[in-house]
């Protein structure tokens, strides 16, 4: 499959054996399923939703000046910063842009937080902290303490300040709170990135997206005659209002646009009596392609991240159409594209559902199973957030396990796959598998092969199938999934988020 990337031939070869396994299994595409009345002749059918992309090449200018109360601060492009844009043309620049903190650019009413209160940033570069105030700060009782929120992810710092019309964003990066290093940042600045094409070709976007080591950050406080410290300190108190630095930022980029068109692969098993209903399953194909050769390899061929997915999804299926009962509600199973670039299949679909959100019970994803045996644990990333715990837990018990909250909520795993598209839109989501300990080895050796995984085959080529692996624990999982739908497709509630999810009342609406 040549890695699975988008936009090459490997996309073509696994959406078509997707769409042919789909066809096999007696799965109906889209929208053939949709109203049994319709005409086939009348509607076009497919096994693919097409998903709009513009691939961007950047090239920016080598250094971003900063002026102003008589200083001139050159920063140097990588070494102190990153900068890309969404808007799709050739060239964007920003002269002379106003620079403004505002703390961790969050507005958050369930919080009783609004950094941009009363801040006006029309044309002006706002300058702010990653993470969010609970997860980054001293005080645990904000936000949901160590558990990252939406709010600290920076795809939403991005959002919020192109939502008050700013001109740009930059997050001051920091390894402790970000969870990543400042190399993590780099790599994925560089290349050519993947973007969904909007009708308005990115204009609603901030011109400039980016990020500031700490190092430039504090120097760039220091010209504005601020100390970074007492800033950081501020921000996490409650009342804290932006202020200007008087400082003013010039930069510019070069830009190649290629637009082409991705797929999601979809098919939907009909419910009996509650047809209208529909519960997802979830996986992503892609991966990176071919890349940069690693020990005498260059195909990044993903088998953890997400071949574990993909099979679990295509069994689940399997066993649904195989099944003696039939669901009462319909199943649709969706391998989406681009989830490496962003989540951007899971969200087009989000956007441009084939089956009403309104009637969508839940979506339950499946992402980088563990092939090292079976487990006593499931793992349940995001955990408090919806009644879909409940399902799993009940499925867990019918297994032997117990159900583990996420272990390193501070890394916002549950923003990070895409599930998040559905929660986003307020659709009850469910991310979990076995993982934290073995049920023959116990809890060291599972973290031992995680951490081996994280650091010698994660994104890379090595990420490889291994004829010595034990796919019992990725069976369970795919197993207890398949419970915790056949659950759902058989009853006629629906799931609810749990007070205080940021998602809530986006089901609400």
């Amino acid at each position: 499959m040549l890695g699975r990337k988008p936009f090459t031939a490997g996309e073509e070869r696994v959406t078509d054996y997707l769409a042919a396994q789909f066809k096999t299994l007696g799965l109906l595409p889209v929208p053939e399923s949709l109203d049994s009345n319709i005409l086939r002749e009348q509607v076009k059918v497919s096994y693919f939703q097409p998903v709009p992309m513009v691939e961007i090449s950047v090239n920016p200018a080598t250094t971003m000046q900063i002026l102003g109360k008589g200083q001139k601060l050159s920063l140097n492009y990588k070494a102190d910063y990153v900068v890309f844009s969404q808007r799709e043309q050739p060239t964007v620049a920003v002269q002379n842009s106003p620079l403004v903190f505002a703390g961790y650019g969050v507005v958050a009413p369930e919080y009783g937080w609004d950094d941009y209160a009363g801040l006006d940033v029309k044309g002006k570069t706002v300058v702010v902290l990653v993470n969010d105030p609970g997860n980054a700060g001293q005080d645990t009782t904000m936000f949901k303490g160590k558990a990252m929120t939406y709010y600290g992810r920076w795809t939403y710092k991005y959002q919020e300040a192109a939502r008050h019309g700013a001109a740009g964003l930059l997050i001051v990066h920091d390894t402790q709170p970000a969870a990543y290093p400042w190399s993590v940042v780099l790599s994925g600045a560089l290349g050519p990135k993947l973007r969904p094409q909007t009708a308005d070709h990115g204009a609603s976007k901030c011109a400039l997206e980016g990020w500031l080591t700490l190092d430039a950050a504090k120097r760039l406080f220091a010209a504005a005659g601020q100390n970074y410290d007492a800033l950081y300190a501020a921000a996490n108190r409650r009342g804290f209002r932006a202020r200007p630095l008087g400082l003013t930022l010039s930069t510019s980029l070069r830009q190649k646009l290629r637009s082409q068109t991705s797929k999601n692969v979809l098919a939907v098993l009909p419910g009996t009596t509650n047809a209208g209903e529909y519960v997802i399953y979830s996986a992503h194909w892609d991966h990176f392609g071919v890349g940069k050769v690693i020990a005498g390899d260059s195909i990044y061929n993903g088998a953890v991240d997400d071949g574990t997915g993909l099979a679990a999804l295509l069994s689940i299926a399997k066993a649904f159409k195989n099944a003696p009962e039939k669901p009462a509600r319909s199943i649709v199973f969706l391998a989406v594209t681009g989830e490496e670039q962003g989540l951007l299949g899971s969200n087009y679909y989000a956007q441009h559902p084939a089956f009403p959100l309104a009637k969508t019970v839940a979506d339950l994803n499946m992402d980088m199973l563990w092939p090292y045996g079976r487990m006593k644990d499931l793992t349940v990333i995001g955990y408090g957030q919806s009644e879909l715990e409940d399902y799993a837990r009940a499925a867990a018990r019918e297994q032997d396990r117990y159900l583990l909250p996420d272990q390193t909520p501070e890394t916002g795993m549950f923003y990070r796959s895409d599930h998040f598209s559905f929660a986003h839109v307020g659709v009850p989501s469910l991310y979990a598998s076995g993982g934290f300990e073995s049920r023959s080895q116990g809890k060291e050796y599972i973290a031992e092969k995680r951490r081996a995984y994280t650091t010698t085959m994660y994104h890379k080529p090595a990420d490889q199938f291994d004829p010595g692996w034990d796919l019992s624990g990725v069976a369970q999982d795919a197993q207890l999934y398949f419970r915790v739908g056949q659950r759902l497709a058989g009853e006629t509630t629906f799931p609810q988020w749990r007070a205080g999810s940021e998602f809530k009342s986006a089901r609400s609406k």
